[in-house]
């Protein structure tokens, strides 16, 4: 049995737990507002909030999921809000009102998706900036009314969710008419279900379900003994000195939101903006972009360039494998049916150390990359002691440079070893055309976006007019 809360009301389900969340809320609870239109994530019709417990059970933290790719079963235990549980008493809201008052909807087939993103920024206590609400509906597309309307509710909204300078309280929100009262009873109510996430039965494992649900909805309904794992316990980031450990259930928010890692990785959110939308952050995990095996995984590309360790274990017993070392060939990987990748770690960058990451798609935000980079270089006496260099689609893996990386290290910063470099790196690739490009086209990605780490990182040795 699956138990949550949908709105305002408890649900108690024996349905298929491997059926899509935007299925069972349409078909099984008749609440036709939230939309169906890709089913890939990308468009955002489909925007549910999910609302947890917090550590200290004492309130209930809300975030956005495209409920198109995420299974049933993940629900369990939560609190599941589509736009029908944002009206107050048949009226619209304050978020609602917004719109209509912007002249924001025209069709209004994707106003239910932005009501919702738009509502969660402000439940979201921590987020007073108007970026960060353009990051709550930055998964949301619009076909017909264009994005300048949309954006003047949303900066209104901003405005109006905040008191003196603060944001509003939860009590305050409900007062103002931004939601309706029953959300006061929601974190005593939650407290009240089971909040055990695990089933212990199945070897193949599903946590954020971003790709699998893209890719085998159809299949994994009718697949048995599936695992979910949605309840991460402790920290899914550590920093300990130089340092990290990331828990493979570790979110890409958990990255995007984490203060001190962005502190040690400058223009970590801007990279992390360029892999997907927030609704999509939130629920994709680190460990299955590895294990997705895709030679253009973003995950992949980054974690290689940062030297990355994995811990992949098989109940008490584990094993330690570098990261890339882990991808073996086209979707095969150093992992076993009973394993699952439990942790990895890394050394952060430092004072003598930068990191970049590049990426081309057909789109620049919420898209797959045509190619994508990462780079991680230390300094010493203004030579390079160690670089960490991958690129992604042109290869049948994710690529680790590994004879690139050995050139590089001892030489100087300049045009010349760029240049060598780069010879040494079309050795290394061997890209394929299909539907994102040629095999021609990858291989000239590739090379100036590996320019571009050198023109970002050392602007004044690498000037662009002279390797354009």
């Amino acid at each position: 049995m699956i138990e949550f809360i949908l709105n305002n009301k408890n649900i108690c389900t024996d349905a298929n737990g491997s059926q899509t969340l935007v299925d069972f809320i349409r078909e099984e609870r008749n609440l036709k507002g939230t939309k169906i239109v890709c089913r890939e994530g990308d468009c955002g019709a489909c925007t549910v909030m999910v609302g947890e417990l917090s550590d200290d059970n004492k309130s209930t933290v809300y975030k956005t999921i495209t409920s198109c790719i995420s299974p049933l079963a993940n629900a369990k235990g939560k609190h599941i809000v589509t736009v029908e549980g944002l009206n107050i008493d048949n009226n619209l809201n304050k978020i609602q009102q917004s719109l209509k008052d912007n002249y924001a909807s025209q069709c209004g087939f994707c106003t239910p998706g932005f009501v919702v993103a738009m509502a969660n920024y402000c439940l979201n206590a921590a987020q007073t900036k108007q970026q960060q609400m353009l990051d709550a509906i930055s998964g949301n597309i619009c076909r017909c009314t264009g994005y300048v309307a949309i954006i003047n509710a949303a900066k209104q909204l901003v405005e109006e969710s905040q008191s003196q300078g603060n944001k509003y309280t939860l009590s305050k929100l409900i007062e103002q008419g931004f939601i309706p009262d029953y959300f006061t009873d929601i974190t005593e109510k939650l407290i009240e279900l089971d909040k055990i996430q695990h089933q212990t039965s199945g070897k193949e494992i599903i946590a954020g379900g971003t790709d699998l649900y893209v890719q085998k909805a159809d299949e994994l309904l009718k697949t048995p003994n599936l695992r979910y794992i949605t309840l991460e316990q402790g920290q899914p980031v550590l920093i300990d000195g130089d340092m990290c450990s990331i828990s493979g259930l570790a979110t890409v928010t958990d990255l995007f939101e984490h203060k001190q890692l962005n502190q040690r990785i400058p223009n970590l959110q801007e990279f992390l903006r360029l892999l997907s939308s927030e609704a999509i952050r939130n629920m994709a995990t680190v460990a299955g972009n590895f294990v997705n095996a895709s030679p253009i995984g973003d995950m992949s590309a980054f974690f290689l360039a940062l030297d990355s360790t994995l811990l992949i274990a098989n109940g008490d017993n584990s094993r330690k494998v570098a990261l890339k070392d882990f991808f073996l060939d086209y979707k095969k990987m150093d992992l076993n049916d009973d394993e699952s990748i439990a942790k990895l770690w890394f050394k952060l960058p430092t004072n003598s150390s930068l990191f970049n990451f590049e990426k081309v798609s057909k789109r620049k935000h919420l898209d797959i990359a045509t190619v994508n980079t990462a780079m991680h270089i230390e300094l010493n006496d203004n030579l390079i002691s160690n670089v960490d260099l991958s690129v992604g689609g042109v290869a049948a893996i994710p690529k680790y440079l590994t004879n690139t990386c050995e050139f590089l290290v001892g030489k100087a910063i300049n045009k010349q070893t760029l240049f060598d470099a780069l010879d040494i790196m079309n050795q290394e690739i061997s890209p394929i055309s299909d539907v994102r490009g040629t095999a021609e086209y990858k291989r000239l990605l590739a090379n100036q976006l590996v320019k571009a780490h050198f023109i970002k990182l050392f602007p004044n040795e690498i000037k662009f007019a002279d390797v354009a």
